[in-house]
């Protein structure tokens, strides 16, 4: 068992222990941070309802050309807990607390003449990580690519956002479903 400090707003502050090494701060119930002070491994492990997740799909379709990089324009959030997402403008996640974030999207494309797609992230405008790419020769034909990477962000000036790029024709777009075309991201560590 770990050692525990739980604040509690209506028990006041509680305490147990043993002799793992390891330290649990608790607020009504839930751990907020972890501290191990033991080995090499020692180090702080902070968990809080402050860390920022969201998740935005697209809700309206979107033209794009052959062979041209385009952002993908998330207009939707299902969730934003921190205000890091901008689905108005510049359409990229800016997280505010440092850390390693794990981010997933979704692409979906409906082309003319499609033959392929991928989506990528872009982080600080760049090229970062590539998700899966979909091919398929016939016209008229829905397929999508996916991704998922670990991305860290410094909290202050780094941001991720989602491209795709079609070597269908001019006009293809995107579907336009909150299941289909989407980016997510919640942080899974402190830096």
């Amino acid at each position: 068992m770990t050692a525990i400090i739980n604040a509690s707003t209506s028990a006041g502050i509680t305490q147990t222990g043993d002799n793992s090494g390891v330290l649990a701060i608790q607020s009504a119930g839930t751990t907020v941070a972890t501290f191990n002070s033991s080995g090499v491994n020692a180090g702080i492990q902070v968990v809080s309802n402050a860390a920022p997740a969201f998740s935005a799909y697209q809700s309206s379709s979107q033209s794009i050309s052959s062979g041209t990089w385009t952002k993908v324009t998330c207009q939707t959030k299902e969730f934003d807990t921190n205000t890091n997402y901008d689905n108005t403008t510049n359409y990229r996640f800016t997280p505010t607390v440092a850390g390693y974030y794990q981010c997933s999207f979704g692409a979906d494309l409906k082309g003319t003449t499609s033959n392929r797609l991928i989506g990528v992230f872009y982080k600080n405008g760049s090229w970062f990580k590539s998700g899966s790419g979909a091919f398929n020769g016939a016209a008229s034909t829905e397929f999508e690519s996916t991704g998922s990477a670990l991305i860290y962000c410094n909290g202050s000036t780094d941001y991720v956002e989602l491209y795709a790029n079609s070597s269908s024709g001019t006009g293809t777009v995107y579907a336009s479903t909150g299941y289909i075309t989407y980016i997510n991201g919640v942080m899974v560590r402190g830096a």
